[in-house]
């Protein structure tokens, strides 16, 4: 019999979600109108599961066996394969095979895995809810199949949670069995007229019956090793779906609260409060989906998992006007010329770049990329590091076309650079205030003058010659993506962003490029502060031109 664990909650809540996915031994005791569906306790099926407020669908196979306390679900095909197998030692193990990619290896599979306890023992994972609790409330044409509609309503506090399961009935072993179609699950708040939550899984190819023993059984060649690190959560590296099928958010609740202790987040009062942990939420349920998939970069929860999709478009603050920016052109290079540069370059080792600034709630990245061309483009002309202020552009370029805060373009900081003959240091101007001020640089002195700026084509030998010869470029891309929000390692390569001069939403600075296991990247600089990124820093693939990371660089001249 399988053993349930619970904390403390009424068991009434246990009974609504589902918390445990065993059916009873007759399976299905007949097709009748008020019967509650029973599914089979041994079975085989695929589906997707969809969230509408992360805009993502991730399909995934499982196989559930009580008999042999087995169970596994493959996510992405077979990307990443997950185990629990209840019978393997005492208290059961769970375990995960994926591609694994180092400094010396690609995409290798590998098996980690972790044992269960007393406290917290491992049990198959179904991918069906327990309906007990649920009532018939009709019926109702899903993906085609005419199928039963139950529905269960659980309150609390001031939330409701509406569960609702779409069935149909078929013949397995000359046994009539539910079969189900879909499962969806909303969460609204009736007090402020919100959803807080929304997500369903779709099914298809359900059999009932036992699954092939060898499904739970890995490569004999494999080895599993512990999971690394302390503090791992199993719940959702392990057994991502028990927070779907069983709404067990736990870890999110625990990760909520060491996000707000390390990135000192305070809310006004409950209601924001309730508001943050939900986004919060949905963007976790991204990056672990998202981490699944394999992209060949990982994301990670970062300073910003708090915010919505619009307030972090708002750090976006490159404006694409039509106008050329009257750069001059790359001067043509010859092949040889190309192949004498250096096969991997970092300007961070020389001195070239100053440390990584925090931009905050202010569309101003266009004046950290200005900026940052600019001091690399003096330290290789002066071997002397200054730090130039991004709040004296944000005050005082609103004449050239730049709209501070709302947004703007770095070669018009340029052009405001050449009119008044430099720029104020951070030290003399004032601190960086993260909004708008006011002008104050003509009662500072003003430094680094440029005589000009050129634009580097689009192709990646020539910018990484540019990079090697002038030094850091400042760049535009499409940064409209999560994948970008919550990049934490890797080489970076989304093909659904855009890469013409009309999709570019935010600047960034080239500082270097090189290879990982044949894998070109270029090494950009961002403004989001060391919470983001690789300390601030991202590698990105220039392949298909990714995100028009070489559609508008820009370089300066120093006086």
């Amino acid at each position: 019999m399988l053993v349930k664990s619970f904390s403390i909650i009424p068991l009434g809540y246990y009974l609504l979600i589902g918390y445990c996915v065993c059916g009873h031994p007759s399976a299905y005791v007949g097709a009748q109108s008020d019967s509650v569906p029973v599914f089979s306790d041994k079975y085989t099926a695929k589906g997707d599961i969809y969230l509408p407020f992360a805009d993502l669908r991730e399909p995934f196979t499982a196989w559930y066996d009580i008999d042999s306390r087995s169970s596994r679900i493959d996510y992405y095909g077979d990307m990443v394969k997950t185990y629990q197998l209840g019978n393997f030692r005492e208290f059961g193990t769970s375990r995960k095979v994926v591609p694994m990619t180092t400094e010396t290896q690609w995409n290798v599979q590998t098996c980690v895995e972790v044992n269960g306890t007393q406290s917290s023992p491992v049990t198959p994972q179904g991918i069906l809810p327990d309906l007990t609790g649920y009532k018939k409330i009709g019926s109702e044409i899903v993906n085609g199949v005419n199928c039963e509609k139950w529905r269960l309503v659980y309150s609390f506090e001031d939330k409701v949670n509406t569960y609702t399961m779409w069935v149909t009935y078929k013949e397995f072993n000359g046994v009539l069995e539910p079969v189900p179609i879909r499962y969806e699950v909303t969460g609204t708040n009736p007090v402020l007229g919100a959803h807080y939550d929304h997500y369903y899984l779709n099914y298809e190819d359900y059999i009932s019956g036992s699954p092939d023993p060898d499904v739970f059984k890995l490569d004999e060649s494999m080895t599993c090793r512990d999971f690394p690190g302390p503090g791992v959560d199993r719940t959702s590296i392990f057994n991502p779906m028990k927070e779907f099928i069983h709404n067990d958010d736990s870890h999110i609740k625990t990760s909520f609260e060491e996000f707000k202790q390390t990135h000192n987040k305070q809310y006004n009062d409950d209601e924001e409060h309730h508001h943050r942990l939900n986004v919060f939420r949905q963007n976790v349920r991204f990056i672990s989906s998202k981490n699944r998939a394999n992209l060949g970069f990982q994301l990670k929860v970062n300073h910003l998992a708090d915010l919505t999709d619009e307030e972090r478009m708002a750090l976006k603050g490159w404006r694409y006007t039509g106008e050329y920016n009257g750069g001059l052109p790359f001067p043509e290079v010859s092949p040889s010329e190309l192949r004498d540069i250096p096969s991997t370059l970092d300007w961070r080792i020389y001195g070239a770049v100053t440390p990584v600034k925090d931009q905050a709630v202010c569309g101003s990245c266009w004046s950290f990329t200005a900026t940052g061309t600019v001091e690399s483009a003096y330290f290789l002309k002066y071997g002397k590091q200054i730090s130039l202020s991004q709040q004296a552009l944000i005050d005082c370029t609103w004449g050239f076309g730049n709209d501070g805060c709302n947004g703007g373009q770095n070669y018009r900081a340029f052009e405001w650079m050449m009119e008044h003959g430099g720029t104020p240091t951070d030290a003399e101007y004032g601190p960086y205030l993260g909004q708008d001020g006011y002008c104050h640089a003509n009662s500072t002195t003003l430094v680094a003058p440029i005589t000009g700026y050129t634009n580097v084509t689009t192709d990646v030998d020539i910018f990484k010659y540019a990079l090697a010869t002038q030094g850091p470029i400042s760049v535009s891309i499409d940064a409209g993506g999560k994948e970008f929000d919550f990049y934490s390692h890797g080489i970076h390569y989304n093909p659904t962003c855009g890469n013409k001069f009309e999709d570019l939403n935010h600047s960034i600075l080239l500082v270097g490029y090189g290879e990982i296991n044949g894998e070109p990247y270029l090494l950009a600089r961002n403004s989001w502060s060391t919470f983001w990124g690789n300390d601030g820093y991202i590698l990105m693939s220039p392949k298909d031109n990714n995100c028009g990371i070489m559609t508008m660089g820009t370089y300066v001249s120093v006086k």
